[in-house]
């Protein structure tokens, strides 16, 4: 394959070169072998770096309006025949649809994060893609050596995020409740159901706990889950103060940017490992 990237901020386009480097690293480090044809270009230009594609994978913010804007500003660059790909972590491909000049060609490939690492991908068609779209960016998928899954109904945050989403809801609650503190929240989930849900998956687990114990225990715990259906001011309030995570070096726990690297080190390696784990 011949990869091509822009990104609007002059910023983000002189760090690709470093990005791609450090993901070149941890790929060795899973033997995952380098089928690129040349080294990716970056381009300080959307119609260069889209021109001759026959795929474009967009990856910009969560905002309906913008990236139908960006879509069909892509189309003037490319032939009709080139596959238009969102990263949208749950806008409904539909809709984005809806606003393009071929609607047919447009699919949902959202990619789960660290992409180079984390080997599932969700294949979403909207009401309008067409058949052979999806099954050529299956094939896509497995070319890159990740694991496509075919979603079968276009809903909002497809599968991935509404499982994730409705874990977060919990946790925040949990915590805003001052059941638990932060940190014993993230060990309890790491090494209560995060590490057994790496091995076997909630249907499965449902199986292998009895279907019985399931119903006994939703029976009277349902019921007192959390429902809310807004953000929860733990989390407002920390944005309202700028304080977004590593990217501000303060969220829900501090960083310093010597902290930061050192997580982003250490979370690679042990995800590389537990991916060879479950691969072996």
């Amino acid at each position: 394959m011949q990869v091509a990237a822009f990104d609007a901020d002059p910023a983000k386009r002189d760090k690709a070169a470093p990005a791609f480097a450090a993901a070149t690293t941890v790929l060795t480090a899973l033997a995952v072998p380098d089928h690129s044809a040349a080294a990716i270009q970056v381009h300080d230009n959307l119609a260069a770096c889209v021109a001759g594609a026959d795929l474009v994978i967009e990856t910009i913010p969560e905002d309906l309006d913008l990236k139908v804007q960006v879509f069909r500003e892509i189309e003037t660059h490319v032939a009709d025949d080139c596959i238009l790909a969102s990263d949208t972590s749950g806008i409904p491909i539909t809709r984005i649809q809806a606003g393009t000049r071929i609607p047919g060609r447009v699919i949902g490939m959202h990619w789960s994060n660290p992409p180079h690492i984390i080997p599932m991908i969700e294949v979403i068609s909207g009401e309008k893609t067409a058949p052979d779209v999806a099954g050529a960016l299956v094939e896509v998928v497995r070319a890159c050596g990740h694991l496509p899954i075919s979603i079968r109904k276009d809903v909002p945050g497809f599968v991935e995020n509404r499982v994730l989403y409705a874990v977060m809801r919990e946790c925040l609650d949990l915590v805003e409740q001052g059941v638990i503190e932060p940190q014993d929240l993230d060990a309890c989930v790491s090494w209560g159901i995060g590490y057994k849900l790496a091995v076997v998956g909630p249907m499965a687990l449902l199986d292998m706990a009895g279907l019985d114990i399931y119903a006994a225990v939703a029976g009277y715990l349902n019921k007192e889950l959390s429902s809310r259906r807004d953000v929860a001011s733990y989390i407002g309030e920390r944005t309202a103060q700028r304080k977004l995570g590593l990217k501000t070096g303060s969220g829900i726990y501090d960083y310093t940017p010597e902290k930061i690297a050192e997580l982003q080190r250490l979370r690679a390696r042990k995800l590389v490992a537990v991916r060879k784990a479950l691969q072996s």
